[in-house]
């Protein structure tokens, strides 16, 4: 695809994640490792890159160290051409000194960059999405319909309201009327679409009457600037921009009918990543069309000895003991699982290296599980974050029933009923969870 260098991209790197913690404890959430290999941040990066769009700021604030690694480490374009990947920070300047307040706040501190890029429009995205789309759609339907903002909207049920904006359209596609999360029956009531006028646009409606904001925006540049710099201030888009810029501005929709899953908490993330253990996952890393990238590693094939897996994703480096079961799991790149185990709906995202022979041998002399999952290990309904330990003959089945639980030790976290044990974590051999 031809490179459009009309359009400057934004990926905004989102606030502390505390939804999804303890995913977030030590990494921004686009940092968040999804798919056995690939990092959140690698979604709308290679949207972007496959969409002819390779002029891309990532906004970021909170943890950053290992994001800003990722991306270094990965995205290098020809060094003759104006194509980039490139961090931008939050940092005290002359004009502002506080940390991002909201959306618009964030793109509103780095509008010099903007400005610098001489970009006809700027396309603004978030970073803890997954899902696949050309964004040459969008951006044909905001130059056909002259537009001077274009939101990208997905059909949704009545009972996933809560949690997104939610916009009404008029035939042409013109915005009509924005409200941000609304979380009463009353508030909803205006937004019901009828399924006609959604079968109409070629969109099967199949219970689905209320069109949600899936924070992806194209604006014009000139009018991205004059919204951000209206007074009052606006810190969001979705709270204050657009619902006061409705009718004031030509605000068009862009519906869009793929697969979109918005993995902002534990439950959502946890569930998205075994669906890719399934036989027709709703999301297909192996689609030829439409790659997603990431870092290249020098991993070995993965080695199973004896083992057992039923709907599983392996990623690279893995080994697997003998007599081991996995049913419905995601295993990340570098994890070791070892023998007689039995893992069931549990992601693992891995580990970062490998441990030495003389490094295994100190740590069982002083009593320290090896990485990652030891002998005799039983775990249901779990995320093991990256380098966690866990012991022999140690069984994470949330025993206790929690529904939400820290353990003081700080040893795993349960959201959602899901057993979250963090990145480095050690659970001693014979633990119960």
């Amino acid at each position: 695809m031809s490179k459009d260098r009309q359009v400057l991209s934004l990926i905004l790197g989102g606030g502390r994640g505390s939804r999804l913690y303890p995913l977030t404890k030590l990494r921004a959430k686009p940092a968040v490792p999804v798919a056995g290999k690939y990092r959140l941040i690698d979604i709308p990066i290679s949207n972007c890159i496959n969409s002819g769009l390779t002029r891309i700021y990532v906004l970021t604030q909170f943890l950053s160290v290992s994001l800003h690694r990722h991306i270094n480490n990965t995205y290098k374009f020809d060094m003759f051409g104006s194509s980039f990947v490139e961090v931008l920070a939050a940092m005290q300047t002359y004009e502002a000194s506080d940390w991002y307040q909201g959306t618009a706040d964030a793109v509103r501190q780095n509008s010099l960059y903007i400005k610098n890029e001489g970009c006809k429009e700027v396309l603004i995205l978030s970073g803890d999405q997954l899902y696949r789309m050309d964004y040459q759609a969008l951006i044909k339907t905001h130059r056909e319909s002259k537009a001077d903002v274009t939101i990208a909207a997905i059909p949704v049920r009545e009972d996933q309201t809560a949690g997104f904006g939610l916009l009404r359209m008029d035939d042409s596609g013109r915005v009509s009327s924005f409200i941000e999360k609304p979380k009463t029956e009353a508030e909803r009531k205006p937004y019901f679409t009828p399924a006609e006028w959604i079968n109409e646009r070629g969109i099967p409606a199949q219970g689905r009457h209320y069109l949600a904001n899936m924070g992806i925006y194209l604006f014009n540049t000139d009018v991205l600037f004059d919204l951000l710099n209206e007074p009052p201030l606006a810190t969001d888009f979705g709270k204050e921009v657009f619902p006061r810029s409705v009718g004031k501005r030509k605000i068009h929709a862009h519906l869009f009918d793929g697969y979109w899953e918005d993995l902002g908490t534990i439950k959502s993330y946890h569930e998205a990543s075994l669906a890719l253990c399934d036989p027709n996952p709703p999301f297909d890393f192996y689609q030829p069309d439409g790659a997603i990238f990431t870092r290249m590693r020098n991993l070995p094939a993965s080695q199973m000895t004896g083992a057992t897996l039923n709907r599983c994703v392996v990623a690279d480096g893995c080994r697997i003991g003998t007599g081991t079961t996995l049913e419905h799991c995601l295993i990340g790149v570098r994890s070791r699982i070892g023998n007689n185990c039995t893992l069931t709906d549990t992601v693992m995202i891995g580990s970062d290296r490998y441990e030495p022979e003389g490094e295994q041998k100190r740590n069982i002399n002083d009593g320290i599980p090896l990485l990652n999952v030891g002998d005799n290990t039983v775990i249901t309904n779990a995320i093991l974050d990256k380098d966690c330990r866990v012991g022999s003959n140690v069984r994470i089945v949330n025993a206790a029933g929690h529904t939400e639980y820290d353990d003081p030790e700080d040893r795993f976290n349960i959201r959602d009923g899901i057993v979250c044990v963090p990145r480095g974590a050690v659970i001693p051999n014979g633990t119960v969870i």
